[in-house]
């Protein structure tokens, strides 16, 4: 089923990753080096710091965790189910992604250290856009997982399986997304701070134009007599 996988989402999830890595980059560097766009690191931290950090500290690190739930919870309401499909409005929730991290950014200038919650709503939102196609799943905001599968089908290969090459194609694209936006978020917030956060912004925005433009030429073209 991989292999019917259009081309558009491949460059698209590269494009998602890259927007994570940027966005998790400029966390772990400004954020009081807190990551936003995966959870494993936060939870684990709620969990030490319940030995010996003070409430506040608690409070912001479950604050992060909730955000994250929070926006992937928008998507699951108005997306209604888990698999990528063309038709459904991304587009507006790509649009919304784009003011969580634009507020984001207005707030940490500001020195609100609770812009960090619109930031990691914005990547619990993205990461739950879409979480399978054809099978595959697709994780934008991490690579834990992504390189997990890479392992597996590795053995399967080992075994004698056949190498699917457009899933390893997908989720290769992801991983070097995901490295590129950590390498883009550093220069990034090395010369602009927090404003940088509007970087990944804006390609929320044209990723949202780029689907919308693309579901209408699709539905013109089903309408022409054959």
């Amino acid at each position: 089923m991989i292999s019917k996988l259009p081309r558009w989402v491949e460059y698209g999830t590269f494009l998602l990753a890259l927007n994570a890595g940027f966005i998790n980059a400029v966390g772990l560097l400004g954020f009081k080096h807190q990551s936003v766009s995966h959870l494993s690191g936060t939870a684990t931290l709620l969990g030490t710091g319940a030995m010996s950090a003070g409430f506040n500290d608690l409070l912001y690190l479950f604050g992060v965790l909730f955000s994250f739930v929070m926006g992937a919870a928008i998507s699951g309401y108005f997306l209604r189910g888990e698999a990528l499909k063309l038709g459904r409005n991304y587009s507006a929730l790509l649009c919304l992604e784009a003011t969580f991290l634009c507020g984001a950014s207005y707030l940490l200038i500001g020195d609100f250290s609770y812009g960090i919650y619109l930031a990691s709503a914005a990547c619990g939102l993205q990461n739950a856009l879409a979480t399978t196609y054809s099978g595959a799943v697709v994780r934008t905001t991490h690579v834990t997982g992504i390189f997990t599968d890479l392992g597996i089908m590795l053995g399967a290969v080992l075994r004698g399986d056949p190498f699917d090459k457009r899933r390893a194609l997908l989720f290769s694209l992801i991983v070097l997304g995901f490295i590129l936006g950590g390498t883009l978020g550093a220069f990034g917030f090395a010369n602009l701070a927090f404003y940088s956060l509007l970087i990944p912004a804006g390609v929320c925005l044209f990723l949202a134009l780029f689907y919308s433009v693309y579901v209408k030429v699709i539905s013109l073209s089903q309408l022409k007599p054959r």
